[in-house]
Formats: structure tokens, sequence, C-alpha cells
């Protein structure tokens, strides 16, 4: 099915919570098993410890590999026209990036403060189970990881992961402006929503991929300035491009910065947890450092930058991970660009460029700046804030990845 053809709001509409009730639970004992480590619930408080989230290939045939990821970023007293949302069912619509015969979903409680009680799941209508029973209590800062369930999902569409929560107590754990278009029903109806709640990753049993592409960054790479529903973030242009090859998991989080809390938990805080651990990961693609460099308090070293995005790839490395890297793109005409700024954005380029810092470089600054003024975007890209690209432009950046370059068997550098 084409990405921009998906079925998910025909399922959203018409599946309806009685789905949810239907259908058997999963035999684990067949051809899975057991889901490793990461159906741990993992306890971590502080959202800025950042619980890690194991993650091990089934014992068969196959691999687990991630097909779509979203970081949690935040939590939210969730409310509708001033009423506490209870007894409500959740649908999270996904795009996958890669198909299988079976899937698992993450839930994250990350940012609650209280236990999260699910007491019905379904991925695209078929009934989940967690340690073989249909409910499941994610404590305060954890996690749980879903039993494995027989489902196809198709490669390059929308899936449909419904939650029914019998109460909510909150915080809600969320991912917010994810350009695609979920929905929330109780009592009163169904309404729209932009934000994901809850559900942080889908993996898939699958034996043909090679493995997982796990991208982590920042607005840019979380798709702000692209258009509802057409999945058209960079990311998703690489997913089509690798056909099958790979998962392309995105870990973007609109405001993310490498050195400092903001939107979201920092990215080398939340490195392990939202990259090193998707399962199945082969290759890290790392688009971060924009923000460091223009949100107050500005970092004026790009040293410290260079040096930060070093340290993630050593982390890597130690997992035998490739790691790809981008540069910074222009924005002045952004209400924050000043010539100081830009001077040090140009400075974390140049160190980019010279190598140390990553296996190979996609120079997203030397494709999306206009030739004729160097310190801005190309019309032709620009959302129109001069900072965040269009659909046009994101399909510029997925088209810039060196696909050889992902390939996980190249040998990795020793040099760092």
């Amino acid at each position: 099915m084409p990405r921009r053809q998906g079925y998910a709001l025909h399922i959203a509409l018409v599946a309806g919570t009685a789905a949810l009730a239907a259908g058997v639970a999963f035999a684990g004992s067949l051809l899975f098993s057991g889901s490793g480590t990461r159906s741990q619930q993992v306890a971590a408080p502080d959202p800025r410890s950042v619980a890690r989230t194991p993650a091990a290939p089934a014992h068969s045939t196959g691999l687990w590999l991630g097909t779509w990821a979203a970081a949690p970023t935040t939590g939210v007293i969730d409310t509708y026209n001033g009423s506490d949302l209870t007894r409500r069912t959740i649908r999270n619509v996904v795009h996958t990036s890669i198909g299988g015969d079976a899937a698992r979903i993450t839930l994250s409680n990350l940012f609650g403060t209280h236990p999260l009680v699910v007491d019905r799941a379904t991925v695209n209508t078929r009934p989940v189970t967690f340690r073989g029973v249909a409910a499941a209590t994610v404590a305060a800062g954890g996690q749980i990881v879903s039993d494995p369930v027989l489902v196809p999902v198709a490669a390059d569409a929308d899936l449909v992961v419904t939650l029914r929560t019998p109460t909510t107590e909150g915080p809600v754990t969320i991912h917010p402006g994810t350009h695609q278009t979920s929905y929330v029903e109780d009592g009163r109806g169904t309404w729209r929503t932009t934000d994901w709640r809850y559900l942080t990753a889908v993996d898939v049993h699958n034996e043909t991929a090679a493995g997982t592409i796990a991208v982590i960054g920042d607005s840019l790479t979380a798709g702000t300035g692209s258009t509802l529903d057409t999945n058209s973030r960079w990311p998703d242009v690489l997913a089509d491009r690798l056909r099958g090859r790979y998962g392309v998991v995105n870990a973007g989080i609109a405001g993310n910065r490498i050195l400092r809390d903001g939107r979201g938990v920092r990215a080398s805080a939340r490195f392990d947890r939202d990259v090193l651990d998707v399962a199945g990961v082969k290759t890290v693609v790392i688009a971060l450092g924009i923000n460091d460099v223009q949100q107050f308090p500005q970092e004026t070293d790009p040293q410290r930058i260079a040096d930060a995005l070093r340290s993630m790839t050593r982390r890597a490395h130690a997992r035998g991970l490739r790691v790809v890297g981008a540069t910074l793109m222009p924005y002045e005409g952004f209400r924050t660009w000043t010539p100081a700024r830009n001077a040090v954005r140009e400075q974390v380029n140049e160190l980019i460029r010279a190598g140390g810092i990553f296996d190979s470089v996609i120079d997203f600054d030397k494709a999306a700046r206009d030739p004729y003024h160097p310190a801005r975007l190309r019309p032709a890209y620009d959302c129109g804030d001069h900072l965040h690209l269009n659909d046009t432009g994101y399909q510029r950046l997925g088209s810039l990845v060196d696909l050889p370059a992902l390939q996980h068997d190249r040998p990795v550098s020793d040099r760092f």
C-alpha cells in the first residue's frame, strides 16, 4: 500500500471499542520463545535518569526489529473540554517502515506519577497480552513490552494500536506534534489528536530485513513543517528508499538539544533508551545541534557540541553500530538568528566535515542552503519560518542519505 494512502482512518473509525475484546491471546510457546528482557518494567521515577529499554531478538527464525518508534517527550494532565479523560480509548495511528508476521508494542509511563492501568489493547484489532494476561499495570516512571501478537503487519502502511485506560491519574506520557492524526474516545464521543499517548515502539518479527536504522534528531527530524498525515518527514523518505531492507525508527523530538534538557530529555542522556536499545538496531543517524546553537541559553563553544557528538558515536561503536551524522542547516531569518550564532553553526559544520566525529557525513547544510545567500535556506525548501523545511525540503534530505554508508557490515573506524 502506498505510504500516502494509509487505511488507518477507516480502521480507527470502524473498529470500535468492541474489537478490543475479540479474538484469542497469542500462544507464546509457538515460533517465538519470548520477548527478551524488554518485557520487564523499568522503574525510573526521574525522567532525566532515562530508563533503558533492553532489546533482544527472538530465539527463532528471523529477528525482532523496530518498525516504528517515538521518543517519550513530556507528561501532561490529559483533559478534554475541561474534564478528566477516564475510561477512554486511545487509538494511536503510526506508520510502519518494514512489515512482519507478528508484532509487539512498548508502553511507557516515564512521566507518570501514578501507575498506568491498561485493561485492553489491540494491534489492528488483534488482542494484545502482557505476560499472558490482557491487562497491564505500568509503574510510574516505567514501561512494559507486550507479548508477541500474531498479526500481519504491512510495510509502509498505517497501523492502529488501541489502548483502553480505565483511569487517568496522569501525567500522561506523550509524544506531541506527531504530524499524524490519532483518536481519543470516551462516552462523549471521538476526537482527533496529534499526540501519541503511552505508545513508544512497535517491533515486528521479520525474516528478511537486515536490521533497523535509528534516527535521533530535533524538530527537523520529527518533521516540523511537513504536511499532516502524509508521512513526509525525511526519515520516512529514507524508509521508502530502503524498500524493506532496513526498518527506520524516528527518535526526533522538536526542540531537543544535545547538552541541555529542554523539550524532552537532552539527546546525550536519552541516547541509550531511544537509539541504542531499539530492537535490531544496526546503524545510527544523528542530526542534532542546531538547538544548542540557537536556543537560550546558547552554546557558544562549537568544540563542546562536536565533542558531545563524538561521545555519542563512541557509545554506538561500543555496541558495534555504524554512525552517520548530519551537518547543521542554515536558519537566517528565524527569530533567534544572529551573526555570532551562525558563526558557531559554521564552525560545528567544519568540525563535522573534517572527520573524526562520525563514520560518514550527510551534508544537509550544503543541500539545503540558498546558493546566493548561504546563511539562509533555499526558498523552495523553507516552510515559511526560515528554520524548518516543507515537504519538498524533507524529500531532498531523505534523498541525500548514501544507502551503502548505512550498511552495518561496513568497517567501523577505530580512530575516534
